[in-house]
């Protein structure tokens, strides 16, 4: 994997953080308002799940992991 520099991964950490939160956003309101649009529902969902996997490797590369 390429190494990337922590003021980047803070600043990428940031963006991954906040796309995740619009797609949340935006899958309860198509749930409250259209309910019959699942494909689009499911494709938000597998797109948020992925945003999930990159922010958890992310917080892996910048956080150590300190071992008590």
């Amino acid at each position: 994997m390429h190494k990337i520099s922590q003021k980047d991964g803070y600043q990428q950490l940031a963006e991954l953080q906040i796309e995740h939160r619009d797609i949340d956003d935006m899958i309860v309101w198509l749930i409250e308002h259209r309910p019959a649009d699942q494909l689009r529902i499911q494709r938000l969902k597998k797109r948020q799940l992925m945003l999930k996997d990159q922010i958890s490797w992310l917080e892996r590369k910048l956080i150590p992991d300190i071992i008590a």
